[in-house]
């Protein structure tokens, strides 16, 4: 897929993103936005996947580590033909599949249940040591928030992996900077990000740009190159991205749009969406 397919699959995304978290009246739109653009790289790019078996064992991996932002995986995952898109008005709705937090037990394309900070990372690691172990080809990536990054637990599960050497592993950081209560750096700041990830072996890659798809795949190739250690691919990206008056606004962390935000929202994409198909 070129460069401009990604970039209007993109925009659907961020459609599908925010019409299901208007659905719900609930949900966390900033860091699903900011994440739109790498979740359709994974699924449309980079991911060795089969939406017709989605269970098949030769699949790469994927878990959401920060798993409040399931409304961004579950848009790319319907666009992608793992379910309906109409699926998406049900989010967080009595009897749906699509529930706050990904569910690995009802949703098709869900490689791992995930929900409380710092825990997905750790699952994602177990599934590339059993890559490693079984001799198998699959690749597992994980994403996690900066914010998230505070969780001990993480590096707990970067030190295993770092020690195993897992060169079939790629730790994915959002970095837009925010989180639910403000910037991340004034709460408990991570960084350097890149130098901690060194400090447990791992490769890492700093992608200025982790909403422009030629900066992503070149980060993703290079991550595939790598032998003898996992890679962290470290993206600034903006909060909200695709909708001004959400970006870099950590109160879009977990807030729902009402009737008008949502227009004006869609409004904005529908045009974005336009732009992109005059070029």
């Amino acid at each position: 897929m070129n460069k401009q397919k990604l970039m209007l699959t993109a925009n659907k995304v961020r459609k599908g993103i925010l019409t299901s978290i208007y659905s719900a009246k609930a949900g966390h739109p900033g860091g699903s936005l900011s994440s739109a653009d790498l979740f359709t790289y994974l699924y449309f790019e980079e991911m060795n996947i089969d939406p017709e078996n989605p269970k098949d064992p030769c699949r790469d991996r994927f878990v959401l580590s920060k798993g409040h932002t399931a409304p961004g995986l579950y848009a790319v995952l319907a666009e992608r033909g793992y379910f309906p898109i109409s699926t998406l008005t049900t989010l967080r709705q009595i009897g749906s599949i699509l529930q706050g937090h990904p569910d690995m037990k009802h949703i098709p394309g869900v490689d791992m249940s995930s929900g409380s900070l710092g825990q997905g990372i750790s699952a994602a690691v177990g599934m590339a040591l059993a890559a490693k172990l079984d001799k198998a080809s699959y690749r597992t990536y994980t994403l996690l928030g900066d914010g998230e990054l505070q969780e001990g637990q993480v590096w707990e599960a970067a030190m295993l992996a770092g020690h195993h050497k897992l060169d079939n592993f790629a730790v994915i950081v959002d970095n837009n900077g925010l989180q639910i209560d403000g910037a991340v750096e004034d709460i408990n700041s991570p960084y350097p990000i890149d130098k901690k990830f060194e400090a447990f072996n791992f490769h890492t890659i700093n992608v200025e740009n982790g909403n422009d798809f030629d900066l992503l795949e070149k980060a993703f190739n290079e991550a595939r190159s790598i032998k003898g250690m996992p890679s962290a691919i470290i993206m600034k990206t903006i909060k909200g991205k695709g909708v001004s008056f959400m970006e870099n606004q950590a109160s879009w962390h977990g807030t729902a749009p009402n009737d008008e935000q949502y227009q004006k929202a869609m409004e904005e994409l529908e045009k974005a969406g336009e732009a992109l198909c005059q070029k």
